[in-house]
């Protein structure tokens, strides 16, 4: 179906606007450009808005167990397929700004896929839980931050609570 096929482009490019603009809206604000910045925001919110909906009308979201399912089989792809060939090409062209990312989100995979996998196992119980993020890695740790990030080495100040 080509409707299929435009739905699954189409949220590839809203996708990659929503995290291009919100990048950019990070960059204006650090030189100064409050306005600009918000227009960035603004934009990003709006591209996420046409994924989301585009998504729906796609299919991919489903029950909180299928997709906790499908987020586990995707964290697992990333770690277990995608990002060890990124890394080793990275390393052969001596990217290590690339290398670095790489590795950095490969663990940060690792432990999503078994925060899903944990999720999937007690969604009788819906436990009370507190998410840390840490804003240099993407590595997300329970109920509090650790003194020093296992992935990156930031410290505690570098994680924010996403709740």
């Amino acid at each position: 179906m080509s409707t299929d096929k435009n739905l699954k482009e189409a949220i590839a490019g809203e996708s990659q606007a929503n995290r291009k603009y919100a990048a950019f809206a990070q960059k204006a604000e650090a030189e100064g450009y409050p306005a600009v910045a918000k227009m960035f925001r603004a934009a990003s919110e709006a591209e996420a808005i046409h994924a989301l909906a585009e998504m729906k009308a796609l299919g991919i979201v489903k029950t909180t167990a299928e997709n906790l399912k499908g987020a586990i089989e995707g964290e697992t792809f990333e770690f277990t397929h995608m990002y060890p060939g990124f890394i080793e090409e990275a390393e052969k062209e001596c990217h290590n700004q690339a290398k670095r990312a790489f590795n950095h989100a490969n663990e940060a995979e690792k432990v999503h896929a078994a925060l899903y996998q944990k999720l999937l196992d007690s969604t009788e119980s819906k436990p009370e839980v507190e998410y840390y993020l840490c804003t240099v890695c993407g590595n997300v740790v329970e109920n509090a931050p650790p003194d020093i990030c296992p992935i990156c080495g930031a410290p505690a100040k570098a994680f924010k609570n996403v709740g």
